[in-house]
């Protein structure tokens, strides 16, 4: 007996939440497919950092109920791949009100159907982050779209925060002290797969208001996981020592000091790990077939993806060359920037932003960047080395002083990678938008994928310098415009 195959045709679909972990590979699945995309995001610039073509771009937030049906006019398909762990405390209860209003607005603009990624719950689930994505999905079912929710567990692929996690721990961790819940068992399953079954969930109707699990062919616990992935990279597997007296919360705090990843995610994240989970798949295994990756080619997978991604012209989440193509570099950034309004003209905040470094240093507090320059020079770098090709023109791949200028856009963005030594990777990224008849906005954000304990280390250590740092940055770049706009040709 053959599997029933689609029967529905691609139209035009909306993917809600692009900008997190799997909107951003579901946008190009679902455009490579025949599919006409509307990706939204709360702030749409994230979504325009993206190498997507024949993609509409729109913001949108579920907390905002009047921003809804403009993107979900014309739908005839809509991802909801919203979840609010990031917001920190009581994310269920926004969850919820998250998928009341979407759900509302989605039959009141006539979409035909919701897939809902979710997540598998164990019978005995306690945790606010399992407990959330499943009664998110039973409140998308409360209005009348009819909703085909999809359930995973741990994601295989650069990004996932559970891959992220245990990749961070072995790369950086070779003795581990950790709780039971590394015995704890889960099906993971290759983003590829993910991928496929939520782009062709869409197409088959006898799947409409269903609810399917999803997994991969293998039932590990994260013990075997984290050693499986030290040996693909080619690191020594980690003496992992499981103590009862560490529980899932605590790990959670600990978690901070030694991953990247949020520590909101991370907290939510780990109040999970203390359940066996299982997943009963034969459902859609039969309605969607495809060859499924084992843990150790799902990782491979993962790992050669990653590689892949390396042209881009301003920072984006996780981009490989902004961690100078280091694996053992953090996915996600640490960040701290900082910002000022004025009524300086676009093109004077870009003709002192474009100028930064050699001579003209960094108008705002020399003292402690000559602090940094002369640390990299006494540990062998080139801190000291001041200079750049002109001292008013930039373009891509000019060296100022320890900077290189990896992208641009005139009057609009400038980054820079750091090239001092230090654990981890850095750049620095200028913006300037337009807020208002008479105001431009100057913002400057330090991002900084850390390697390691040492990494994370070094990102607290100069953390307080950031906090005034930027601030005072920012406001002198706006002076010294003001004072080109009052005489243009100083």
């Amino acid at each position: 007996m053959t599997a029933p195959g689609p029967s529905a045709s691609p139209g035009t679909a909306l993917v809600f939440g692009a900008s997190g972990y799997i909107g951003s590979h579901l946008v190009p699945a679902l455009a490579a497919r025949g599919w006409r995309v509307r990706a939204t995001a709360r702030h749409r610039k994230v979504l325009e950092a993206k190498p997507w073509s024949g993609v509409e771009l729109a913001e949108a937030d579920a907390l905002d109920p009047a921003s809804l049906p403009t993107v979900l006019a014309g739908i005839d398909v809509a991802y909801y791949l919203v979840h609010s762990m990031a917001a920190g405390r009581n994310f269920g209860a926004l969850d919820l009100e998250a998928a009341d209003h979407f759900g509302r607005a989605a039959a009141a603009a006539g979409v035909k159907r919701i897939v809902y990624l979710g997540g598998l719950v164990p019978e005995d689930a306690t945790s606010e982050h399992l407990l959330s994505r499943r009664d998110t999905g039973a409140r998308l079912r409360q209005h009348p779209v009819p909703v085909t929710e999809i359930r995973a567990g741990i994601i295989v692929g650069p990004g996932s925060a559970a891959f992220e996690v245990m990749r961070d721990l072995v790369l950086h961790l070779p003795v581990m002290v950790t709780p039971k819940w590394v015995q704890a068992k889960s099906p993971p399953i290759a983003l590829g797969n993910l991928l496929h079954y939520l782009a062709e969930a869409s197409l088959h109707p006898e799947m409409v208001g269903g609810i399917y699990d999803c997994a991969g062919p293998e039932t590990l616990d994260y013990r075997t996981m984290m050693c499986a992935i030290a040996r693909i990279m080619g690191r020594r597997e980690p003496w992992i020592l499981p103590v009862p007296v560490l529980t899932p919360e605590l790990s959670a705090y600990w978690l901070r000091f030694v991953t990247s990843v949020p520590t909101n995610v991370a907290r939510a994240l780990i109040g999970g790990l203390k359940h066996d989970f299982g997943a009963n798949d034969e459902a859609i295994r039969r309605l969607i077939p495809q060859t499924l990756l084992g843990f150790d080619d799902a990782v491979k997978a993962a790992l050669e993806a990653e590689a892949r991604h390396t042209v881009v012209a301003r920072w984006t989440e996780g981009a490989f060359v902004f961690r100078e193509y280091r694996a053992d570099y953090g996915y996600y950034a640490k960040q701290a920037g900082g910002e000022f309004r004025t009524s300086a003209t676009a093109w004077s905040l870009w003709r002192v932003v474009r100028a930064i470094g050699g001579e003209n240093r960094y108008y705002a507090y020399n003292f402690l960047w000559w602090i940094r320059e002369v640390m990299d020079w006494m540990v062998g770098g080139n801190g000291l080395n001041y200079g750049r090709r002109d001292p008013d023109d930039v373009r891509v791949g000019d060296v100022i002083d320890s900077w290189r200028v990896m992208g641009m856009e005139p009057a609009r963005r400038l980054t820079l990678v750091f090239g001092m030594k230090a654990p981890g990777a850095g750049v620095l990224e200028f913006e300037i938008e337009e807020t208002g008849p008479d105001e431009r906005r100057i913002a400057i954000t330090a991002y900084w994928h850390p390697a390691g304990i040492w990494g994370l280390a070094y990102w607290w250590a100069m953390f307080p310098a950031h906090l005034f740092l930027f601030a005072g940055f920012t406001k002198a770049i706006a002076q010294r415009a003001l004072a080109f706009d009052a005489n243009p040709k100083a």
